[in-house]
């Protein structure tokens, strides 16, 4: 049995424990089991992945997804041209 570093489940914790008084829109579980995605109703997706370290030993993944906040800032667009 393998066990998860502290860091790893003090992330996992922090990004679960944002998700306190939100609502599940959806679920889905890919067909190998090796992701689950949670969907809110404000759009953040929650994702639970299993993924294989280097040496092949499975390890526990999990991100929560913000959607990007639109501003009334534009961004500027920089053209690199190359000069002979």
């Amino acid at each position: 049995m393998s066990l998860t570093p502290v860091q790893d489940l003090r992330r996992i914790a922090e990004a679960v424990s944002q998700l306190h008084g939100e609502t599940v829109r959806d679920v889905e579980i890919r067909s190998d089991c090796r992701q689950l995605r949670v969907t809110l109703t404000d759009g953040q997706l929650l994702l639970i992945s299993v993924l294989l370290d280097d040496a092949g030993k499975p390890r526990l993944d999990v991100d929560l997804l913000r959607a990007v906040e639109e501003t009334d800032q534009r961004q500027l667009e920089v053209r690199f041209e190359e000069t002979e």
